[in-house]
């Protein structure tokens, strides 16, 4: 097999697959995005359309590159995600941490997680604080040369079996390996804050088809997701509902209330009507949010925090709305493009997020443990 000229990302989205093409040591890149309607929750798993919408976007990549797709990372987001948190603990008789000891409770944890979750596999592993003697670090001190006992803090973002095989069956349909997945909420987010600036509090607000993703960072650094069971698709029903329209009717709509009043007027919709249906709703998915952060951080203290709404949801706004808003925070709409979300993923295999552990790939799996270890800390 010859060496291949560029690195190929996939998001598979409930509305839309997008694909980017990025060239290796070289800023030139690729992008292609199609329409593809599918359902990408376990109980409801649709994938009929994605066939077609998949082999379509391999061959207009292939033809702009002028190369055949052997393998991609793919982006992708379901309300099946799961979140483990554990706190380890470890104690050290007064000597210096070495990092073979947070490898090895880290790998502990690990196994614990999938002990536990048998028909989990783990996507992501965020460190989010270490506790030395009593101080919390976000990263891992150096200078610390006598510690009593440390413990660790840690994220695991775990995917359920089942949809993985799918994803992997869809591609290899295609002749076309997954080398590996990614939860796009997560590492869109990680992308969109540094392109945002720095905040001392924020809190991204990805609204999906039937899901919403709250990613959480306090001063820039990551610190719990959590899943909203409403999305973009619970605006349409608003919508059919309050208007007695059928959905397909409500969906345009939905779409077409800041761009289109003709197709209002022609089918007799209130613009003011529909543009109080969908803030409701948003507002709705706001307040649960501000809500939750507050909960999680046991704080009701909430005034620095900057919301940033993201996703296809949040594309039926735009900037100019946000004073329509009803809620205290700064509010920030991101125009998110199709190259943004597939170079999240970029960045994050190539090593964007300081707290996230690398997980080891397969073909180095059987080294030995030092091979390893500095492949860890990378």
């Amino acid at each position: 097999m010859t060496d291949k000229n560029f690195d190929i990302y996939f998001d598979l989205g409930s509305s839309k697959i997008r694909a980017s093409a990025f060239k290796k040591d070289s800023s030139e890149n690729f992008t292609i995005e199609n329409e593809c309607l599918s359902n990408l929750n376990l109980k409801k798993l649709n994938l009929l359309n994605a066939e077609h919408v998949i082999e379509k976007s391999i061959l207009q990549i292939e033809k702009k590159i002028d190369e055949y797709i052997d393998d991609i990372n793919l982006l992708v987001d379901s309300a099946d995600v799961l979140s483990i948190g554990l706190s380890v603990l470890k104690k050290n008789e007064n000597k210096k941490i070495n990092k073979e000891e947070i490898q090895y409770l880290i790998q502990s944890a690990k196994q614990q997680v999938l002990r536990s979750n048998t028909d989990y596999s783990i996507l992501h592993i965020i460190v989010t604080n270490y506790k030395i003697n009593n101080i919390d670090y976000v990263f891992l001190p150096t200078d610390i040369n006598e510690c009593n006992q440390f413990s660790i803090d840690i994220i695991f973002i775990c995917f359920p079996k089942e949809l993985i095989k799918n994803f992997e069956e869809l591609f290899n349909k295609k002749d076309v390996s997954i080398k590996q997945i990614l939860f796009s909420s997560y590492v869109k987010s990680l992308n969109y804050k540094d392109q945002l600036g720095f905040y001392n509090e924020s809190a991204f607000i990805d609204i999906g088809y039937e899901k919403t993703s709250i990613i959480y960072f306090k001063k820039q650094n990551f610190y719990f997701f959590h899943i909203l069971p409403v999305g973009g698709h619970h605006i349409t029903k608003d919508i059919s509902k309050v208007l007695n329209i059928d959905l397909i009717k409500a969906e345009e709509a939905k779409l077409n209330f800041d761009k289109d009043n003709d197709f209002l007027k022609k089918n007799g919709l209130s613009l003011e009507i529909i543009k109080k249906i969908i803030f409701a709703r948003i507002e709705e998915i706001l307040e649960i949010s501000t809500k939750f952060i507050s909960r999680h951080e046991k704080s009701n203290d909430l005034d620095q925090l900057r919301l940033v709404l993201m996703g296809e949801g949040s594309k039926i706004l735009s900037n100019k709305y946000r004073q329509d808003i009803s809620i205290a925070n700064d509010i920030d709409l991101f125009d998110e493009t199709p190259l943004d979300i597939c170079e999240s993923g970029l960045k994050v295999i190539k090593g964007q997020s300081k707290q996230e552990v690398v997980i080891v790939p397969k073909k180095i799996e059987k080294k030995g443990f030092f091979e390893k270890l500095f492949h860890f800390f990378k």
